[in-house]
């Protein structure tokens, strides 16, 4: 591995926890991100020519913190800078700062950073984008091709978050177990939220490059909360999802459904790293709503061929969702199975009453138009694949519903 390969992957690695130290030490976000900034810079010159610290995250703490106290002298007029040789020259002082720092410090400082990043107070938008340029490090712009709005539209929004939490009465002390337990959720949902930004992308690469970030977020949550059911449920969901990237698409970019896609290209790596988090998730018996989608997707991913899939199990599992969390997104998800086992006209009558709730929703037109063609109701078929392209979020989506007037032109022409 190059020297560039492994610096800039421990830089990546210890980001969470030197940034989310440094915010404990000066209590402001842009401080402690352009400390980390700046022991990045000096880490680019000191490692390759000294070697990996012994902890470099202690290592770029000590620096960022040093070179920030630095900075404000300076700006105070106050002492001058020190040479460059004395600012990188901390191999005892981090040595001793590794010594005290174990992972418990390390814990609560990025608990502290990701509570932060996802607030509450916080539109969906600006926690999703602050936890991608705060606790990830994306640069603006690569957050800005994502979400496919302007790096100036991007940087108000992240400069409006941070605003608001620099305006909050943020509390500095390590989170205690009731905060923990309030905003766990929250920040799971903004990791979701994160991963279906990029899995909704189609084959955009700048988008589903989110997709990793999301689970590099979900693995970390797993290392800060070990025996947590739920965490485990939504990595080895997101686990399961990615697994099947490779497949999704094929060669001219148009959408393949699951029931079509080559099993083959299915990454098996992921799909048993999820597999076992299931499995150990259930044994805590707190079944909760990442967990059972979790369940549904390997369900799907235990069938080597379509004609396996037990959609028995899926539409059980789906109505102990629809119990637990109801909402007419995981009805119409119902429907597929229902549909898969009773038939097409069973699962037209469960998605109709949803209509009026669905009716900006893309995958409910497409659907209930795959059902009404099923059923040889070629013009309500027709005019649902209409109103799907009309909603199409992606020409990947429009795509692939065209296919699906294609063969309705070519029946109806017989």
């Amino acid at each position: 591995m190059s020297d560039l390969a492994w610096i800039n992957a421990a830089l990546t690695a210890a980001r969470p926890q030197a940034v989310g130290a440094l915010l404990r030490y000066f209590r402001d976000l842009d401080t402690a991100e352009e400390a980390f900034q700046e022991a990045c810079l000096r880490a680019l010159q000191a490692w390759p020519r000294n070697g990996p610290p012994r902890d470099p995250k202690a290592w770029l703490i000590l620096v960022g913190r040093n070179a920030a106290l630095d900075g404000l002298r300076h700006r105070s007029r106050h002492d001058p800078l020190p040479p460059e040789a004395a600012l990188s020259d901390v191999d005892d002082a981090e040595a001793a700062l590794a010594d005290r720092l174990d992972e418990s410090h390390y814990r609560d400082d990025v608990l502290r950073l990701v509570f932060m990043c996802c607030q509450p107070e916080l539109p969906a938008t600006q926690q999703i984008a602050l936890a991608l340029r705060i606790v990830s490090g994306l640069s603006v712009a690569q957050i800005a091709r994502a979400f496919l709005i302007s790096e100036t539209a991007m940087e108000q929004r992240i400069t409006r978050a941070k605003q608001r939490i620099a305006q909050s009465d943020v509390a500095f002390d390590p989170p205690s177990a009731v905060e923990r337990a309030e905003r766990l959720g929250a920040v799971a949902a903004v990791t979701y939220l994160v991963f279906n930004a990029g899995y909704s992308a189609g084959d955009s690469t700048a988008r589903a490059d989110l997709c990793d970030e999301a689970i590099r977020l979900a693995r970390l949550l797993l290392r800060l909360f070990p025996g947590e059911p739920e965490i485990m449920g939504l990595t080895a969901l997101m686990l399961l999802q990615h697994s099947r990237a490779m497949a999704r698409f094929d060669a001219a970019g148009e959408m393949v459904l699951l029931e079509d896609q080559d099993r083959g290209l299915w990454d098996a790596k992921l799909i048993g790293e999820a597999l076992a988090l299931i499995d150990k998730a259930v044994r805590h018996r707190q079944p909760g709503p990442y967990q059972i989608q979790a369940a549904i997707a390997a369900t799907h991913a235990r069938a080597a061929r379509p004609t396996d899939t037990d959609w028995v199990q899926i539409d059980t599992l789906y109505a102990a969702l629809e119990r637990l969390q109801p909402s007419p997104v995981i009805t119409l998800n119902r429907a597929v199975a229902v549909g898969k086992l009773r038939g097409a006209q069973e699962a037209l009558d469960m998605i109709e009453p949803l209509s009026s709730r669905l009716g900006g929703y893309f995958y409910f037109f497409g659907a209930r138009g795959a059902l009404l063609l099923q059923l040889g109701r070629f013009t309500e078929a027709h005019a649902a694949f209409d109103r799907a392209i009309a909603l199409a979020n992606t020409p990947a989506e429009a795509a692939h519903i065209r296919r699906h007037l294609d063969r309705l032109m070519r029946e109806t022409a017989v």
